[in-house]
């Protein structure tokens, strides 16, 4: 069964692609697409079916699934601490330099950065999945834009999920992202082609960018692209879907831009146009000649600082996930600055403070202290984000 899912990035002007002889059938309706949630669908990391049993029960119902960037074990508790608390699932991702972190920059040296970031990413994997069940909640694990200079990133990660199927029968992932949005439109399918045939053969959901998202996020800097390069057209995505659709057990996400910006900007500096996604879904529709009015499932990238009115209208449109970074990295930040604050005069010496010069301060600049102060801001922040994509009591 072939499966799609389209992310929402910021796409340059389409280059032509010969279009295969066969004509391309619609992606067969997915059986566990019902208003319940799919028996599938468990505690613990979902993968291969479940996951696309997930993505259907989210366009269906109608809400999206937060995806947020881990750079710590804090950062992954509060994920699964949120989707429990706010009766949702969670996506939990990784970007290259955050894996680079979770390793520790100490051990990074020139032409190790993607062995690092390996190692990073799939010690942050495996604290998912040790932890995902005990909170009783589905999480997805995924990683975040790829580009191709870093490709020796993405094969590290498929040869360890190639590992993990040999001996647990299911991927270490769920899915993994492509973003090969400043090639040209040919080049970006063919290798994407070429990466889902060999993840199909374990299972794994293939992210790819269709265009370009602006702004910088993690080593990604498109602050300075050409605006018109931040809105996909449907023919683009049609190009994806056709193309990608062929691959057997293909199951895979397209990043098509509707003028997403990572990053946080004053009112007015981002011009959102989530009818780009109404506008293909209907095209595509009417291309495969089915029922399925909404055949699409789309991610939306740079989801920090946009209005619930876009958000939720980009959810009408089959939008299933959303990414969120920028304002998690805030929530985080804040949680520690307002911890210091209220406890200022007890943080300045080990001994001494407000209640006598022989008193020690011990517990409270204990780092757990300042840390989960963190954990909760961004607890908080994510209840937020999952009232704005309706996912709020969903399982």
């Amino acid at each position: 069964m072939n499966s799609l899912v389209v992310a929402l990035a910021l796409v340059a002007p389409a280059v032509g692609l010969v279009a295969p002889a066969a004509p391309v059938r619609s992606a067969a309706p997915l059986k566990a697409a019902t208003i319940s949630l799919p028996t599938s669908v468990k505690p613990g990391v979902v993968t291969g079916e479940a996951l696309m049993d997930l993505l259907a029960y989210a366009k269906e119902k109608g809400f999206a699934i937060p995806a947020v960037n881990a750079v710590s074990s804090c950062g992954i508790n509060a994920c699964l601490e949120a989707a429990a608390k706010f009766g949702g699932p969670m996506i939990v991702q990784f970007s290259r330099g955050g894996g680079q972190f979770i390793a520790g920059k100490s051990i990074i040296k020139k032409g190790t950065e993607d062995t690092a970031s390996v190692a990073g990413c799939v010690a942050g994997a495996l604290q998912v999945r040790q932890l995902a069940e005990l909170y009783g909640v589905p999480v997805i694990l995924h990683t975040d834009h790829c580009m191709r200079d870093w490709l020796p990133w993405f094969d590290g990660l498929l040869e360890e999920n190639e590992k993990y199927y040999a001996a647990n029968g299911e991927p270490l992932f769920s899915s993994h992202m492509l973003d090969l949005s400043e090639d040209t439109l040919e080049d970006n399918i063919g290798t994407c082609v070429e990466y889902l045939e060999r993840m199909s053969k374990i299972d794994l959901l293939l992210e790819m960018e269709l265009g370009i998202t602006g702004g910088e996020e993690d080593g990604v800097d498109n602050s300075d692209v050409d605006s018109s390069k931040l809105y996909t057209q449907p023919e683009e995505v049609w190009e994806v879907y056709e193309a990608l659709s062929k691959v057997p057990n293909g199951k895979f996400t397209v990043a098509a831009a509707f003028g997403n910006v990572h990053g946080v900007y004053s009112p007015g500096n981002v011009k959102l146009e989530p009818q780009i996604l109404h506008n293909t879904q209907k095209f595509i529709s009417e291309k495969l000649g089915g029922d399925d009015k909404k055949p699409v499932y789309f991610v939306f990238h740079g989801g920090s600082g946009s209005s619930r009115e876009d958000i939720q209208y980009a959810i009408e449109a089959g939008t299933i996930k959303m990414n969120i970074d920028t304002d998690t990295q805030w929530s985080f930040w804040d949680g520690i600055r307002e911890y210091e604050a209220a406890n200022h005069d007890y943080l300045q010496k080990q001994i001494g403070n407000p209640d006598g010069a022989d008193k020690p301060n011990k517990k409270y600049y204990d780092p757990r202290m300042a840390l989960r102060a963190a954990e909760e801001a961004t607890v908080t922040r994510l209840g937020q984000a999952m009232e704005d994509l309706k996912c709020v009591n969903v399982l």
